[in-house]
């Protein structure tokens, strides 16, 4: 006789959780553990981590996730570990090694003259073990029947690349950087820029747009809490653009946000903002250069 597993009862909950994500668990199965945890009948993440990475994963609730690419196109900051002397198919730890090579001495001034060419505006190319796509086929998949296909190199922005410390084998570096970096293609260009080689044995990720980790909120600590307590942490669900401009909705024209339609707004300035009826958020919109007020991401208040 089986037994029916009881089915979970989601719930409208909103808002955005700052996981610390644990090592060897995917992107989509920590949201899925997250979401379980809350009960949550939606849930997006803002920006996948490699199983070998750790860190900071934004987890947006419900409402949260009209916000969420906000925080995926948004500036990111790692701290990270390059062993030299090893390349490997992956560019990181969980690769096979393709080559090995001397190390050679390294000095503060050596390594700073290699990073200096890393800072700024560069271009990278993408490396096959990753999700982008060739004819509709992620480019990993290629890679591991063995087929390498040729990219084209991308611009990116590395903001700041700060050697925290150095040993004879391995460089610990603190990197901001634009959307679309691959840190182990960083990793493995210093490396090869040192004349040796190199892969990522660690990553961790510390920062997401102005969202910080905070490493106590791990799934170890989420599930020791009730419910109530685990919704204590949640950030509103407009957190991921809560720095944007914030205005109050014209009076009387709060239903009228809500349901899609335009209003006049006596604002000069032609931007982004966020939309309050009093202290309840309606809502992203944009202002116009005739001073109207286009609704861009509404919130279903029903839900909140």
């Amino acid at each position: 006789m089986s037994v029916q597993k009881k089915k979970i009862q989601r719930r409208h909950i909103h808002g955005v959780f700052l996981l610390n994500k644990p090592l060897h668990l995917s992107s989509n199965g920590a949201l899925q553990k997250v979401r379980w945890l809350f009960r949550a009948e939606k849930a997006g993440h803002t920006g996948a981590l490699d199983p070998l990475a750790t860190g900071l994963l934004p987890i947006c609730l419900g409402e949260a996730t009209k916000f969420s690419h906000y925080l995926l196109d948004s500036v990111k900051r790692y701290e990270t570990t390059v062993k030299l002397g090893v390349t490997t198919t992956t560019g990181d730890v969980e690769g096979d090694v393709l080559e090995q090579h001397p190390i050679p001495h390294l000095t503060k001034e050596k390594i700073e003259q290699v990073l200096q060419k890393f800072r700024g505006d560069i271009q990278q190319i993408p490396p096959m073990y990753s999700a982008l796509k060739k004819q509709g086929k992620p480019l990993y998949e290629l890679a591991r029947q063995g087929i390498e296909i040729e990219r084209e190199a991308r611009p990116i922005t590395i903001f700041d690349l700060t050697l925290v410390s150095f040993t004879d084998e391995t460089l610990t570096l603190d990197v901001t950087c634009s959307k679309g970096t691959y840190i182990r293609v960083l990793g493995e260009d210093i490396g090869s820029a040192l004349g040796c080689g190199g892969h990522l044995s660690a990553l961790h990720r510390v920062g997401t747009g102005h969202f910080n980790l905070i490493p106590e909120y791990t799934i170890e600590y989420l599930e020791s809490l009730t419910e109530l307590e685990r919704e204590a942490l949640l950030l509103p669900p407009f957190a991921p653009v809560e720095h944007f401009t914030q205005v109050q909705v014209p009076e009387g024209r709060a239903k009228y946000f809500s349901n899609g339609l335009e209003s006049n707004i006596d604002h000069s300035e032609e931007q982004q903002v966020l939309v309050f009826d009093g202290d309840l958020c309606l809502g992203l919109a944009e202002i116009t250069d005739k001073k109207r007020l286009v609704p861009k991401r509404v919130l279903n208040l029903h839900k909140l």
